[in-house]
């Protein structure tokens, strides 16, 4: 049995700022604390999902500055200052995101447990511009797994909306 090091000292707590869905927040957190249980835990955002806790399955994806990222394997004091969007902060006071409604209209959805990262997933991956093709697109959202398997509708919503919001800007 090892000893212990009565040395050793637990970090203190450490203070992080972010904006949040277009709201400064701040919270003081252990430097272990990932940023998908800072959004859960002390902010109460629980749209964003715990999947596998492994960044294998992309149930916890938000946005941080515009950049998909796995939740569940990223620190919260490593994103201090960053703007972190979340499944909560996509949708406007008067309207859903263009991809929430594509999911809808497209049924890209079953049990729905995978819904949010794969929407943030897909915001990303619109903003990079990066998927042509159908292949491209899976190619690139193939992180993001759906275990009640819609994926052929969560591709036709990603196009829906990649064609909505094009004609947006």
């Amino acid at each position: 049995m090892a000893q212990k090091n009565p040395e050793a000292q637990v970090p203190n707590k450490i203070s992080v700022a972010l904006l949040v869905n277009g709201t400064e927040r701040q919270f003081i957190v252990a430097p272990w604390t990932t940023l998908l249980d800072a959004l859960r835990d002390h902010l109460d955002l629980t749209g964003t999902k715990k999947g596998c806790d492994h960044g294998q399955c992309g149930a916890c994806t938000v946005l941080v500055d515009g950049r998909r990222v796995n939740s569940c394997l990223t620190l919260v004091v490593m994103k201090d200052g960053a703007e972190v969007t979340t499944i909560e902060g996509l949708a406007t006071r008067d309207a859903l995101h263009p991809l929430q409604q594509a999911f809808i209209d497209h049924d890209a959805f079953q049990c729905g447990y995978c819904t949010p990262g794969q929407i943030c997933s897909a915001a990303g991956l619109i903003a990079e511009g990066k998927a042509k093709t159908d292949d491209e697109l899976r190619e690139l959202m193939s992180g993001n797994l759906c275990r009640c398997a819609a994926y052929p509708n969560i591709v036709a919503a990603i196009k829906q909306a990649m064609t909505v919001m094009r004609g947006k800007s």
